[in-house]
């Protein structure tokens, strides 16, 4: 059987650096606030913020939610989104996703200020992955998968690793990141021929795709590293990853679990951008 990779160790090990540097802050009169701004109340959007606020509760970091109607104007959305890009006590901003289809979310990336988007989305920020620019902030999500990589001494130089995944949100800016570690990256979609054959020449699989339990022990060569992104409710209502764990862990050497993986980083990460948002507006004064 192969070893967990325990998102909640990996948080917990970021913990109190995070923590400190939000208590010296507050103590020097910035305390470190994050802004959530959530469309209507889907089930997966209200677990992510449960999430978030419980991490920022633990670190020290304020966190408000500016909820608005699902069918929401977009010049009302666009005006409440602004209106947090201008609150000098909102150090960092994080819009869930996906937004409803009428919102037209170029407007919204575009609007955020890049010293806030605290989650990537912005052009600015995405530009900075895609350079290797460390001074921007790159999606959580990715930046989790990261940690954990680092976290258990996983070898990412001249590895092959296989991203399943294109979204702006996690694969794309993934496979920037794993570049940026000398990986040999190939990403893979829903339109890639024999998807199985080309997640089976990784070393380090990261599962990005969106749908339950996608991935089974014939996407995975014996002894790879699968790291599972994905957040899904399966037929029994239950979460679980895009990988279907019980099939693939006698298979891999190493693989995070759903819950309790990459999703456990991800809150962790973001209260950091938070706090790394807080301590530039701290040094310009």
């Amino acid at each position: 059987m192969s070893e967990v990779l325990s998102g909640k160790t990996v948080a917990q090990a970021m913990l109190e650096e995070v923590k400190t540097r939000a208590e010296a802050l507050s103590a020097k009169g910035t305390p470190p606030k994050l802004a959530i701004v959530r469309f209507g109340a889907r089930p997966d959007d209200l677990y992510y913020e449960k999430g978030a606020k419980r991490t920022c509760a633990q670190v020290g970091v304020a966190c408000d939610t500016t909820e608005l109607a699902a069918d929401v104007p977009e010049a009302e959305a666009l005006r409440a989104i602004g209106a947090l890009n201008d609150d000098p006590a909102v150090h960092g901003i994080l819009i869930l996703q996906p937004m409803p289809k009428h919102i037209d979310t170029a407007k919204v990336r575009y609007l955020l200020k890049p010293e806030k988007d605290v989650d990537g989305t912005s052009p600015i920020n995405q530009a900075k992955v895609f350079e290797g620019d460390p001074t921007g902030y790159p999606p959580c999500t990715p930046t989790a998968v990261m940690e954990i990589i680092k976290h258990y001494g996983i070898e990412l130089k001249g590895k092959k690793v296989v991203v399943l995944g294109r979204s702006m949100v996690v694969g794309k800016p993934a496979s920037m990141l794993l570049l940026g570690e000398h990986a040999t990256v190939t990403i893979c979609h829903s339109r890639t021929k024999d998807l199985p054959a080309e997640a089976r020449q990784a070393d380090v699989l990261v599962a990005a795709i969106g749908k339950a339990k996608m991935v089974t022990a014939d996407y995975v060569r014996p002894g790879a590293v699968v790291i599972d992104v994905g957040i899904n409710v399966d037929e029994a209502g239950k979460l679980c990853g895009d990988v279907d764990y019980d099939s693939v862990a006698p298979v891999a050497s190493q693989i995070t679990p759903v819950p309790g993986g990459v999703g456990s980083v991800t809150t962790m990460v973001l209260a950091k951008h938070v706090v790394r948002a807080a301590e530039k507006v701290a040094a310009s004064r």
